[in-house]
């Protein structure tokens, strides 16, 4: 018998994109829990943060890579907690996650159920995502990440490795 081999995670993260910024947040928390990570997760950093190029690079892994889950990670400077996104939304239309958030986040500490992942760049590869997933088994979820100092990092991480094994465990 051959060795059951999990399907892929695909998890995303962002560059800079504000002068200010020397690292973008979704990077640096990629970057902090990359040795704790299981070993089916496949990271795609550094995504450009423009409205074409970060969708078509992802779906362009997602045909390559064929992942069970989807997790796309963004910066939000104003945000306190890690927060996961109900929905992506393009002019008049939203597409939901297929994810359980309420499930998801049962055992995380600091993360929270958002309902506005803004209108920028994250936004719009969400919906993308959702939607080049929506007649597929696998599916996609966007965590925002705020900016991570020595007095939340821990939390962060144990959040973030707490959502990556849930949807590790999804069929």
């Amino acid at each position: 018998m051959g060795k059951n081999v999990a399907l892929p995670i695909l998890i995303t993260s962002f560059r800079p994109w504000k002068a200010h910024q020397g690292l973008n947040s979704s990077d640096v928390l990629l970057t902090q829990v990359a040795a704790k990570l299981p070993d089916n997760v496949i990271c795609l950093r550094w995504l450009p943060v423009n409205f074409d190029l970060a969708p078509m690079q992802v779906m362009s892994h997602i045909v390559q890579y064929l992942p069970k889950v989807v997790i796309c990670c963004g910066m939000a400077e104003n945000r306190k907690t890690l927060t996961v996104e109900q929905w992506g939304t393009y002019k008049d239309q939203r597409l939901a996650t297929p994810i359980d958030l309420q499930t998801l986040i049962q055992k995380t500490i600091y993360t929270h159920i958002s309902y506005d992942a803004g209108d920028f760049v994250c936004n719009r590869l969400y919906y993308r995502v959702l939607h080049h997933l929506q007649h597929q088994s696998a599916a996609a979820l966007f965590v925002h990440v705020p900016v991570i100092t020595p007095a939340n990092q821990a939390v962060l991480e144990f959040d973030f490795l707490k959502i990556v094994d849930h949807l590790n465990r999804r069929e």
